[in-house]
């Protein structure tokens, strides 16, 4: 007589099997954070948000009618401190090929060694998901060495590791799987939320005859908007990604 196995047990034993590889590569990141934050780097976290115009003039379209919409990206990077003290980038996607952004890395590792002395600079790597389980089956539990990473694109921007060195800084990837270590959706969660609630007093009307236009002051609103993640609270994300850190670390060794 043929036996099938109980379906919630093999779920569960297929799940324990496809979550040891997320976990293996999220304790391989905590060490070595912690390595060079133990060797004097200061954290940083980079990262970036897409604005769509709909966002901006809050006119409610079909998400077919959104894809038409220009859509902008922004680039920035924030400490325990706040927003570090470099003139963010926004781009409007599509708009310049790629090479004609790869200075702004090196413009950024520059500012950072100024501002901040010698930091991990961490981001996220949107096709991290699909490198997940490439790594080699040699490697132990206990490494700490740094993971070898490739470039990165962040906003058509080229993140590359060897820029970050020649600068004394280190580059790593937050486990995708492990949203909580990046505190980064939260800055961003706190720019778009002050654009919703502001964006009308950074709004000019013209009413002519035949046609009335609108001005957004786009520039000043993301300023303002930047702003309001402000160091206090720049400093509570960071202290939560730092628990989380240690309850990984506990968890996972």
């Amino acid at each position: 007589m043929q036996r099938f196995a109980n379906p919630l047990l093999w779920h569960t034993l297929h799940r324990n099997c496809s979550d040891a590889a997320p976990k293996k590569q999220c304790l391989k990141y905590l060490r070595a954070l912690r390595t060079l934050q133990f060797n004097g780097f200061n954290t940083v976290f980079l990262g970036e948000t897409d604005i769509p115009e709909s966002l901006i003039t809050g006119e409610k379209t079909t998400e077919e009618a959104s894809m038409c919409w220009p859509v902008w990206t922004l680039f920035h990077a924030g400490s325990c401190q706040g927003w570090v003290p470099w003139r963010y980038k926004l781009l409007l996607r599509g708009d310049l090929p790629t090479h004609q952004h790869n200075g702004a890395f090196q413009e950024l590792c520059e500012s950072l060694t100024t501002s901040h002395g010698k930091c991990v600079i961490v981001t996220r790597d949107k096709t991290q998901l699909r490198r997940v389980g490439a790594k080699d089956d040699k490697e132990t539990e206990t490494e700490t060495l740094l993971p070898v990473l490739p470039a990165i694109y962040i906003a058509s921007i080229k993140c590359c590791p060897e820029v970050a060195r020649a600068n004394g800084h280190e580059l790593l990837v937050v486990p995708s799987s492990y949203s909580y270590l990046y505190p980064m959706d939260v800055a961003w969660s706190s720019l778009k939320w002050f654009i919703i609630n502001n964006r009308n007093n950074f709004s000019l009307r013209s009413v002519e005859k035949i046609h009335s236009y609108r001005c957004i002051l786009l520039s000043d609103l993301i300023i303002k908007g930047l702003e309001n993640m402000t160091p206090n609270k720049w400093n509570v994300a960071f202290n939560r990604v730092k628990r989380w850190e240690n309850y990984y670390l506990d968890t996972l060794s």
